[in-house]
């Protein structure tokens, strides 16, 4: 009899996933004060691609098709420029609310969809998008009270910024995963990545110092690993099912900004990170296909 894992422990993996991505967000927040966000995003994926190539390696069935190839390059290089905004804000913004910022990420998929994929929105989701939209608003004003000053809007204008291009990655997701296998999309997007954030080595590139190789190679495979988990959760379990996992990075957030960075988290935080989950939430109870995969700290 062929072994079906319960529902329950593909949460309990898709929650390990989560955990490991949002520990890997603190040591990539700490690494880029460190090094600079650039360094520390490129370092990071020169270490992830030999282990996601052997990966890929190992179980490969054949080369990918052109068609495939192509939604390969067009997600590392929407990577490429992604990560960098999304770490660059969070080097300026307290971790949780830079996370919960990258939740509106979803909402405007939804849209991106209706526009790329034809698909229909209702007014329901219209409304649970201005409910979100509300919690954006929320944040930021719980910026401008808490007087963090003008760095921390700047970071919190890219880190929205990088939802932007990540409500395009969704879609690229989307059809990836209709194609390729987790190794397969791994491996290329480390690969584009990589190629992408290249292009400005010659001006920004820097090697970094033997103190920071260590914390480099384990971004890098929580990195993978998270990658990985997930990937086998998504594979045993409904999606409908798993998306509430997602949102637990909040509380990591919270927790890994309050003990590595000494970061609060105030009540107007929290508020409009409710308003922007339930937002996601309802949008994705309105879809007649089957919900979104959202990756969120996937970066």
């Amino acid at each position: 009899m062929k072994f079906r894992p319960s529902p329950i422990a593909a949460f309990g993996i898709a929650a390990t996933g989560i955990a490991l991505f949002s520990v890997m967000d603190a040591l990539m927040k700490g690494l880029s004060l460190a090094i600079g966000v650039y360094n520390a995003m490129l370092w990071r994926n020169l270490a992830a691609l030999p282990i996601s190539g052997l990966i890929y390696a190992v179980g490969r069935s054949g080369w990918p098709s052109r068609e495939t190839m192509r939604v390969h390059v067009l997600r590392g290089l929407n990577g490429a420029v992604m990560a960098p905004l999304f770490f660059w804000g969070l080097v300026r913004t307290p971790l949780a609310q830079g996370v919960a910022l990258s939740f509106i990420a979803p909402v405007v998929a939804l849209f991106l969809a209706a526009l790329l994929l034809n698909e229909r929105i209702s007014r329901a989701t219209i409304s649970a998008s201005v409910l979100a939209f509300g919690g954006v608003l929320v944040i930021l004003f719980g910026q401008v009270r808490a007087e963090l000053g003008p760095e921390a809007l700047l970071g919190s204008a890219a880190i929205l910024l990088s939802a932007l291009s990540y409500a395009w990655n969704i879609i690229l997701m989307r059809q990836q995963a209709q194609i390729a296998g987790p190794a397969e999309v791994a491996f290329f997007q480390t690969l584009y990545m990589v190629l992408g954030l290249a292009v400005a080595a010659p001006w920004l590139m820097q090697v970094p110092e033997l103190v920071h190789v260590m914390p480099l190679m384990v971004a890098a495979m929580l990195a993978i690993g998270s990658l990985v988990l997930l990937g086998w959760a998504y594979a045993h379990a409904d999606a409908s099912y798993l998306a509430p996992v997602e949102y637990t990075a909040f509380i990591w957030a919270s927790l890994l900004g309050w003990i590595f960075f000494a970061e609060g988290v105030s009540l107007l935080t929290v508020a409009g990170a409710v308003m922007i989950v339930a937002g996601c939430v309802i949008s994705a109870r309105q879809r007649k296909g089957p919900p979104i995969h959202v990756e969120t700290t996937a970066v």
